[in-house]
């Protein structure tokens, strides 16, 4: 075996013509495939080597379900109080201007109302970004008056979850999310009106113990994580190993727990296929 021993100290390179690459033009999924930037949002974030979703926000939702990304934002004025006078590391008020300066939103979920394949719909939808798409009273009041408008609109509902859970900075007044939501739901089914859950990644905590398992039909992009209390949790708790893909949406699958997995690019012909389904119209070829 050689060994090479350097000569000079201090080497240095020179760096006068050196051309840094730009952050953010190639994306590296968790099984290492490597995908350009551009190819991945052409794609609808999904990754066309290994199938893989990564998490995007609700407005990138709302272009892949209204038609022409033409829709109208709904209770975009609401923003959270600090009952509780919550302070941890920073101030909950100052944690809120934060997360909005961030990630440019008023809070963790958006409503907006449009058409879809040419049919009225109502959509909630969470934002990960936004404080782990934490369930505050804002999020709980927000899909009330969803809820309210679809079914004053006449239109189906679709809640698509992206959620750590209650949001701690709220305390029990988070909690009191799971309870209203279920209960305002109830009144969407008096209506006979199509209630869809779309469980993405990660759906966690009061939001997976409240309305994102109450959809007519519920379902989820591959792979995503859907359960109250994560693996880890679970497994210290239990003493016991898990099974393979625990909480992943195919073992949900497998399981009962969901409907169906759908890939990111056919959710809004699967979506309008289930609202015909449940609403017991005429079935349409949807392209």
């Amino acid at each position: 075996m050689a060994w090479f021993r350097r000569q000079k100290k201090g080497i240095q390179t020179d760096t006068q013509d050196k051309k840094d690459t730009p952050e953010g033009l190639w994306h590296k999924t968790p099984s290492g495939k490597i995908v350009d930037n551009d190819e991945l949002i052409g794609n609808n974030f999904v990754s066309p080597e290994d199938n893989f979703h990564l998490r995007i926000g609700s407005l990138e939702y709302f272009k892949i379900l209204f038609d022409n990304n033409e829709y109208e934002v709904l209770f975009d004025n609401l923003i959270s109080a600090d009952p509780l006078k919550f302070v941890d590391t920073k101030s909950y008020p100052k944690r809120i201007k934060d997360a909005q300066k961030k990630t440019g939103l008023n809070e963790a979920i958006k409503v907006a109302y449009g058409e879809s394949f040419g049919k009225k719909l109502t959509i909630a939808s969470m934002d990960f970004t936004y404080i782990g798409g934490s369930m505050g009273s804002v999020v709980g009041e927000k899909i009330s008056r969803a809820i309210d408008h679809a079914i004053k609109e006449k239109t189906p509902l679709v809640i698509i979850s992206k959620s750590g859970g209650a949001r701690m900075m709220e305390g029990a007044i988070s909690l009191m999310q799971m309870a209203k939501t279920s209960a305002k739901l109830t009144q969407l089914s008096k209506n006979k009106l199509p209630y869809i859950s779309l469980c993405t990644d990660p759906t966690t905590g009061g939001t997976t113990a409240s309305f994102a398992m109450l959809g007519d039909i519920i379902i989820s992009e591959p792979g995503a994580l859907i359960g109250f209390a994560g693996p880890r949790v679970v497994k210290d708790t239990t003493g016991q190993d898990l099974p393979q893909g625990f909480q992943r949406s195919e073992f949900l699958l497998d399981n009962g727990f969901i409907d169906f997995i759908s890939h990111r690019n056919d959710l809004k012909k699967n979506i309008n296929l289930y609202i015909d389904l449940i609403l017991n119209t005429p079935l349409r070829a949807y392209n």
